[in-house]
């Protein structure tokens, strides 16, 4: 049996290798990490091997792998209407959309639903262009906005340089208190020469030429990079001064994953409850149990489309069976108390382990985050802040996989990222792990 199951792991290995063009990646030395199955917290591959998902794979799994009502939502929806076109009305996108609204607030209208987080920001910059009569989208250095036309332009790291074919793009930096582009000590002091920064920018580019900002709530692959004190207030300012509207793009930290239906309204990092324009989703949204994102739409917006055609649109949109996943998770979250359960663990266990692992090990040079939702910053020297090279990255994640454990890495980070329905036992596990990586590669 265990050589049918290591032929079985091979086999898929093999069809990979020889058939499968992998994103983001130089093909020739790939050997990619095979997953057969999964169940909540954990993944395992064809010869039983069971893994931590502690990447929530690219961290959108947040109601867990295989959730029942999710999978049962799909199931039903599929032998009722697997399909339909996105000009037809259909019950279960209009409760969908019903469902991501009441979570939003009662500024937003409408729903635009895409395939991803990659076109719902993309549609969300056409959105705010057409309504504004203007051209730049504004946006981080550290960020990232997806891989389509514009959305990899709006990306602030290396990814864009490559792609820049989209125009109307400029670029500042946001607020990184562990790595100040401003010479600041404190988070407030880079909150306010960050907006002065930001200020300077929309002067110079010429505000009114600007149609939107374009910020992740919290800027998640770039490094969990938390908004200091007065960032959210000081950005809307600025917008609503020189009629600029605010795009705040949820694909990676919407629906539960910082213990919050979005971080925007965390009333830790948005005491003053700014509310943004439009609201761009994916990920979380369904876990990627199907492929969805989307736009929501505040009412001032969705009204200027009342008399005007949107010359926007997808086959997929609002495909009823990514709609009865959304419908579906959204129900169990709250029935379940997923989102939470994700505030507490971030509150009790994991950010507190995290913070007890960075005392035992000097590589950690500061540890970043909320809910499920946290990065270590890993340094050669704690007084440099010297970012770890490659090689270090690369054997502690062998260490993590030896171990049991499936890492997300970004540079010189290590994302800590679980689902938002993880146990306080499962984050226990996944702390003694990292505990005994570290120490393995001299950390």
């Amino acid at each position: 049996m265990q050589d049918t199951h290591m032929s079985t792991n091979q086999h898929t290995l093999d069809l990979d290798r020889a058939h499968v063009f992998h994103s983001w990646s130089a093909q020739g030395a790939l050997t990619p990490f095979v997953i057969a199955g999964a169940s909540g917290t954990e993944v395992w591959d064809y010869e039983g091997r069971r893994y931590l998902d502690f990447s929530s794979q690219l961290v959108n799994v947040n109601i867990g792998h295989a959730h029942p009502k999710v999978v049962a939502a799909i199931q039903e929806q599929a032998a009722i209407l697997p399909t339909v076109a996105p000009a037809h009305a259909n019950l279960v996108r209009g409760e969908a959309a019903a469902r991501i609204l009441a979570k939003a607030g009662a500024e937003f209208g409408k729903v635009f639903f895409t395939n991803g987080g990659a076109d719902a920001n993309e549609n969300a910059i056409r959105m705010a262009r057409i309504t504004t009569g203007r051209d730049k989208i504004l946006s981080t250095y550290r960020s990232y906005h997806g891989n389509t036309g514009a959305a990899v332009v709006a990306t602030g790291d290396w990814r864009r340089v490559p792609n820049e074919f989209a125009r109307g793009h400029v670029h500042f930096f946001g607020p990184f208190p562990y790595r100040s582009e401003f010479w600041a000590t404190t988070p407030e002091e880079e909150g306010v020469r960050a907006l002065r920064h930001l200020e300077r920018v929309i002067q110079s580019e010429g505000a009114e030429s600007i149609a939107a900002l374009l910020l992740e709530g919290i800027p998640g692959t770039a490094g969990v990079i938390m908004p200091p004190p007065g960032w959210y207030a000081g950005v809307r300012e600025l917008c609503d001064r020189h009629g600029i509207l605010l795009i705040i793009d949820e694909v990676m930290s919407g629906f539960g994953r910082t213990g919050d239906w979005f971080a925007w309204q965390n009333p830790e990092l948005n005491p003053d409850g700014i509310v943004p324009d439009l609201v761009t989703f994916a990920k979380g949204v369904n876990s990627g149990y199907v492929p969805v994102g989307g736009v929501i739409i505040s009412e001032s917006i969705a009204n200027a489309f009342d008399d005007q055609v949107f010359p926007g649109g997808l086959t997929y949109s609002g495909h009823p069976l990514a709609a009865a996943s959304i419908v579906a998770s959204v129900d169990a979250m709250e029935e379940e108390g997923i989102v939470d359960n994700a505030a507490a663990i971030g509150r009790e266990v994991l950010g507190p382990g995290l913070h007890a692992l960075a005392e035992s090990h000097a590589m950690i040079g500061e540890v970043r985050g909320v809910g499920v939702f946290w990065a270590l910053d890993l340094v050669t020297d704690r007084a440099s802040r010297t970012p770890v090279p490659a090689a270090t990255i690369g054997a502690l994640k062998k260490e993590l996989m030896d171990r049991g454990y499936l890492p997300f890495t970004a540079d010189n980070r290590l994302h800590v990222v679980p689902p938002c329905t993880v146990s306080p036992e499962e984050v226990l596990r996944a702390l003694a792990i990292l505990d005994e990586a570290f120490t393995a590669v001299g950390g």
